[in-house]
């Protein structure tokens, strides 16, 4: 919102002396989030005057137009004498009033202006056009004043050139700050001076019944109000202040009749919008769409309409999209002279959900969706009409519609401590009624509590908590004392917090970068990670109000985000990446046909903590939210130099990861071949902890490749840290003092059989004395025949309590070379 000072100053009587950024500063302090103060025009230096046109020579031999013309200015050169100006615009006239700015002074964006000679004529200045002095967007020619302007006075006070300008990010429960009025309130509030209502006009009484409205479903509008107004001038022009305060607050200038809605949109809150009444056939419904119906909105987009979507419809069929866009049908145009203002109160979410089902968010539709003053239709059409009667001659019908499905205001209970309890302050009883009326609360005494009645511009306001939210933030955030927590001796963080920062340092030493992703997914990443119909995967929660309509669903995995991260990292020239990710994930229970059961989530009092049956039934609502483990890998894992060529990342390095994260745990995986999407089905290892299943690695399916965009070969690995066990503490492992015995075993194995289970016989055969067993060869050819092919492994030997003799690791070796054959039909190599 975009909220220009002088225009506030209208409403809310602040001092003199008080600048953009003295008010932005109180603002904050109030809770509001003003993001920058603009001042424009300050820049802008004089002498900038009114002139009048008293002659005008038409320049020729050039291929523009070229005037040269002679200004009076007044005594504002100092001499009395009129000004020569060179211009190249056509839109003005002898006797015409002008604005002008003369050698010395500067426009907006530090324009210096001096007299020089241009098209064989001195020119002694300049005449400005509404852009070049920074108050509008018009170029198509000079701004010409109405003729009543004084010759010779300063321009710059009179167009408002100079202002502050408040650029207020409006949170979704300040809905009433997206108006001058909020904002002048809030303002008024902070510097304890008179606020004046806009929205204060005395309405016409004894009139009879408009043009005929109706609401057909109270749910979707509660209240809409019609004025009719006739005779509009076809050439009647905004005025210039008008179109300057739109410009300020960031709107451009269409007609009269669109500027006076948009005026009194960013003046009130209320969004309005007016019809041709021409072209308006019988009664104005408030419905919901019908099925199969269409309407073109202003945009000349043809829409299919949603039987959920609110409609303003009369006897030919939908009009316009309530709160959000007209219908190109009943469009104001240059011979519009009749026309019908429509002013509602529209249920938010109802807007909200069709704006997004749509794709079309407009300034109406974000002021409804954050709420809007229930009771403002009423003053705000007839506003409307006024002004198009004063600024455009037009005649006010006699006569209000309205139709309304009565809304019973209700009161809060609030404890006059409550506030003090909250921010841990003593307000007092009266500093909390002083506020809240403050805010436009009715506060009445209702034995030892107080009755609160929220005003209507504030549909927030709707339990204690809000109410003690406005006595704090007025009162100042400043005022609450800072108290650094004290947390009970001894206590620490959890084994699982342990693990859970182990598991991340020994990721990051292992060269991998943390990313940190929004736990949100799409229906296309089940299609783009192959996932097969009925996998559990699929089986998500949708968001009731995402933050993108992309991704309303929750994860169900960590791959998502972690791809599409290296996807952009990659096309972005970053190729050679190793990314890990630690989170949540959301795995609901399905109901018997399969779909997502959600369980509603119970509400706890805000005013102390719960209670563990609260807790329990907290986490009985929720989801399953096991906590993974992700990384994924592409480019290069050990790189290219001046020492030799580097080493692609592969799938054994997932599995390398998977195994770092164990090691934190203080427990060992056991890898096995497996098909699982998105893997490649052909490179992919399951990862077992005894024999449950804690998650998969390997190298990706080519498809999940290309449907993300990713480097060729990308590998990935995810698995559940919860199923590694209950965390321990780590301990240094045992180091024994004597010697280690190596001895090395070539393995001839039929092609088919997995190197893990020849590690794991070999380990089992070896027994207690076996320390470590590595696989440092893989040998395929003629000599060891077609199907087969030799595993070469290192076994290292070594005894707590005595340095091992020949015999006893020559034992050992020939004890796990047996097992081996055994459970393998391993054959050694050479024998």
């Amino acid at each position: 919102m975009r909220a220009p000072l002088s225009w506030l100053r209208e409403y809310a009587e602040l001092p003199a002396d008080v600048t953009g950024r003295d008010l932005a500063a109180e603002l904050i302090d109030a809770g509001l989030e003003v993001e920058t103060v603009e001042r424009a025009g300050a820049d802008v230096r004089g002498p900038l005057v009114v002139g009048e046109v008293l002659e005008i020579e038409e320049l020729t031999g050039f291929k523009k137009p070229i005037r040269y013309c002679r200004v009076d200015v007044g005594d504002a050169n100092g001499t009395g004498e009129p000004q020569n100006i060179v211009c190249g615009a056509t839109n003005f006239a002898v006797g015409d009033k002008i604005v002008a700015i003369l050698p010395g002074g500067a426009l907006p964006g530090g324009f210096e202006i001096g007299a020089r000679k241009t098209y064989g004529k001195l020119s002694e200045g300049m005449i400005c056009s509404v852009r070049e002095l920074g108050i509008g967007d018009d170029h198509e020619g000079i701004l010409v004043l109405p003729g009543d302007a004084e010759v010779g006075a300063d321009a710059i006070e009179l167009l408002g050139v100079r202002d502050d300008v408040l650029d207020i990010a409006v949170t979704p429960d300040r809905g009433y700050c997206l108006s001058i009025r909020g904002v002048a309130r809030e303002a008024a509030i902070a510097y304890g001076v008179p606020f004046r209502d806009p929205a204060a006009v005395e309405l016409p009484t004894g009139e009879g019944p408009g043009h005929p409205v109706a609401i057909a479903d109270p749910s979707a509008c509660d209240r809409i109000v019609l004025r009719e107004v006739r005779g509009l001038a076809a050439d009647a022009r905004s005025p210039l202040w008008m179109r300057v305060r739109l410009h300020r607050a960031g709107m451009r200038s269409v007609s009269l009749a669109v500027d006076v809605t948009n005026y009194l949109m960013l003046e009130l809150g209320q969004p309005l919008h007016a019809f041709d009444a021409a072209k308006v056939s019988g009664q104005i419904t408030v419905r919901r769409a019908a099925a199969g119906e269409r309407l073109e909105t202003l945009d000349h987009v043809k829409r299919e309409l949603h039987p959920e979507d609110v409609l303003i419809t009369d006897e030919t069929g939908p009009l316009s999209l309530a709160g959000t866009m007209g219908g190109l049908a009943t469009e104001i145009d240059d011979a519009s002279t009749a026309m019908v203002i429509e002013a509602a109160h529209f249920d938010e979410i109802a807007v909200a959900r069709m704006a997004r089902r749509h794709k079309l968010h407009s300034e109406a539709s974000y002021r409804f969706e954050r709420g809007v003053d229930r009771e403002l239709p009423r003053y705000a059409a007839y506003r409307a009409a006024r002004l198009l009667a004063e600024l455009g001659g037009a005649e006010i019908v006699p006569g209000e519609s309205s139709a309304e499905s009565p809304v019973a205001a209700a009161a809060i209970p609030l404890a006059p401590d409550y506030p003090d309890r909250v921010a841990g302050v003593a307000y007092g009883r009266e500093t909390v009624v002083r506020r809240l009326e403050q805010v436009g609360c009715a506060v009445a005494a209702d034995g030892d509590a107080l009755a609160v009645t929220p005003p209507s511009w504030r549909p927030d306001l709707t339990d204690p908590a809000d109410l003690a939210e406005e006595v704090i933030r007025l009162e100042g955030y400043s005022a609450i004392p800072s108290r650094a927590p004290r947390p009970a001796a001894g206590q620490g963080l959890t084994p699982v917090q342990r693990l859970r920062r182990r598991v991340g340092r020994a990721l990051a030493g292992a060269g991998y970068v943390e990313a940190i992703n929004f736990p949100f997914a799409a229906e296309k990443d089940w299609d783009a990670l192959q996932l097969p119909a009925g996998d559990p995967r699929r089986r998500a929660l949708r968001l009731a109000n995402p933050l993108s309509e992309d991704e309303p669903l929750l994860r169900t995995t960590l791959l998502p985000g972690l791809l599409k991260t290296l996807a952009r990292n990659a096309g972005r020239g970053f190729g050679d990446l190793a990314l890990f990710e630690r989170g949540v994930v959301f795995r609901p229970d399905a109901g018997a046909d399969g779909s997502v059961e959600v369980t509603a989530t119970p509400r706890p009092p805000v005013d102390r903590g719960p209670s563990a049956g609260e807790v329990a039934s907290l986490n009985a609502a929720l989801p399953d939210q096991p906590e993974r483990v992700a990384v994924v890998l592409a480019g290069e894992r050990e790189p290219s130099g001046w020492w030799g060529r580097g080493r692609p990342a592969t799938w054994a390095d997932a599995i390398e990861a998977a195994r770092t994260v164990a090691r934190e745990a203080g427990v060992e995986l056991r890898v096995a071949a497996d098909r699982h999407e998105p893997w490649h089905p052909g490179r992919c290892a399951a990862l077992y902890l005894g024999d449950e299943l804690v998650g998969h690695a390997g190298e990706l399916h080519p498809r999940t490749i290309k449907a993300y965009g990713l480097p060729p070969r990308t590998c990935a690995m995810e698995l559940e840290l919860r199923r590694l066990g209950e965390p321990a503490a780590p301990r240094a492992p045992h180091v024994s003092t004597y010697p280690v015995a190596t001895q090395d075993v070539a393995l001839t194995v039929g092609a088919d059989v997995p190197a893990a289970e020849v590690e794991a016989a070999l380990r089992d055969g070896a027994g207690e004395l076996l320390e470590s067993v590595r696989l440092f060869d893989v040998y395929t050819g003629e000599q060891v025949g077609e199907g087969h092919r030799s595993l070469a492994y290192t076994l290292r030997f070594r005894a707590a309590d005595r340095t091992l003799t020949a015999e006893e690791s020559g034992a050992a070796r020939d004890a796990a070379v047996a097992a081996a054959a055994e459970r393998t039909g391993a054959v050694l190599r050479g024998a």
